[in-house]
């Protein structure tokens, strides 16, 4: 599964901005006695809103800024920082004005398109409180740098719960398997692959009974599926550096590839910390979708050599076991229900974060003794999306548990 940070903070809103810092290119004053010098006047206030009015901010190299995502009843953008990696939200409006902070425009420049686009006017209070935010978090050129981040860890949390990093440079360490792989990426050897799979799967699904049998004839030889259960943790290695490979194709950083555990499960996990920056919907969906992929790629080798051998052979049904572990393990990752990959390519799709959260918080208003009233403020897409994951994810979960079931007792009728 893919990682991302989240540490966005409040939104750069013009209600919530501190006032505007002082210029960046200004020393601060040397302390002066009374006594030995007066005290300079304050600039007229014309001068100091001409000034304001003319000063053309820029945005410092490096910040990233997101696509539109819908995050309960508002529309937000992700902004983050080059040196510090902090990601803070802004609505539209501002996300509007930021995007436009290129050292060109001056608050003149910028307030024509504002009331076109918004309908009403940009006045200079706003516009400095905006500035006055982005200056305190660093985000305008000229912004004093802030200090670099401690190093992570590497391990945090107890033996019942926690993570620990295991790859000591993932960025790297993924870069170099780019480089190696990258001529395997393109999609005309990928889209065949992927037609591959889809077609194994179909062969699997209409021989489901052998398969059943298969699981339960593995199942009897504690060595074969010792060697069974060892290829499908060595596929799990290669899910997550699958991740790791499709973020450096689209211009990832990969930050960290560990283990995640949760007493007694665990699983591997791999953060790509620019992930949510990425341009385009397709890279966000491909670097998700990676692992489950890769997973299933692994499978073909065997599925042909299944295929190929006569029914009576005796390594046939130990193959179909390891092809019915090898798709359950690889399918479920596309399941839309967290952590899974399939949620995060869901919200992708949708262009929403935190999909299941806001699904239980718009749900819990709806249910409450506000009713309709206290949703009134989610619009109509949203009320209509979160009702329909709310929905799925629940038959999901009632599929999920009905399959598991029914699976169980075909192999103990067997």
């Amino acid at each position: 599964m893919t990682d991302t940070p989240d540490r966005a903070a409040s939104p750069p809103g013009a209600t919530t901005a501190p006032a505007a810092p002082e210029s960046a290119g200004a020393a601060p004053a040397a302390p002066v006695s009374e006594a030995s010098a007066p005290v300079p006047a304050a600039p007229a206030p014309d001068a100091r809103t001409a000034a304001v009015r003319a000063y053309r901010p820029a945005l410092r190299d490096g910040v990233l800024l997101s696509g539109p995502l819908l995050r309960g009843p508002r529309t937000v953008h992700l902004i983050r920082h080059p040196a510090t990696g902090a990601a803070f939200e802004a609505g539209v409006k501002e996300f509007f004005l930021l995007s436009r902070l290129d050292g060109t425009r001056n608050l003149d420049d910028l307030a024509p398109a504002y009331a076109a686009r918004f309908g009403r006017r940009l006045d200079e209070g706003n516009w400095n409180r905006l500035l006055g935010l982005l200056g305190t978090r660093g985000l305008l050129d000229g912004a004093p740098d802030p200090p670099p981040p401690a190093p992570a860890p590497t391990r945090t949390g107890t033996f019942w719960r926690g993570t620990r990093r295991m790859v000591a440079d993932a960025d790297a360490t993924t870069a170099r398997l780019h480089r190696i792989l990258r001529p395997l990426l393109h999609p005309a050897l990928q889209l065949p692959l992927l037609a591959a799979v889809l077609a194994m799967e179909v062969a699997l699904v209409l021989h489901f009974g052998e398969l059943m049998d298969g699981t339960l004839e593995l199942f009897r030889q504690p060595v074969v599926l010792a060697a069974v259960a060892l290829f499908l943790w060595f596929s799990i290695t290669v899910h997550e550096l699958a991740h790791g490979v499709a973020a450096q194709h689209y211009g990832g950083h990969v930050a960290e590839i560990g283990l995640r555990w949760r007493f007694p499960a665990a699983m591997l996990y791999c953060t790509v910390d620019n992930y949510l920056f990425l341009p385009g919907r397709r890279a966000k969906l491909v670097i998700a979708g990676a692992g489950a992929h890769i997973n299933l790629l692994l499978l073909l080798p065997f599925a042909l050599w299944w295929a190929l051998l006569p029914v009576d052979d005796p390594a046939r049904p130990l193959l179909a076991g390891l092809l019915f572990l090898g798709s359950v393990q690889g399918l479920s990752n596309l399941v839309p229900l967290p952590p899974l990959d399939g949620y995060r390519m869901l919200g992708h799709a949708l262009g929403a974060a935190h999909l299941a959260p806001e699904t239980r918080t718009y749900l819990a208003l709806r249910a409450g003794r506000g009713g309709t009233e206290a949703t009134a403020a989610y619009p109509r897409r949203a009320r209509t999306l979160y009702t329909a994951y709310g929905i799925g994810s629940a038959l999901l979960l009632l599929l999920a548990a009905t399959g598991t079931c029914v699976v169980a007792v075909l192999l103990l009728l067997r």
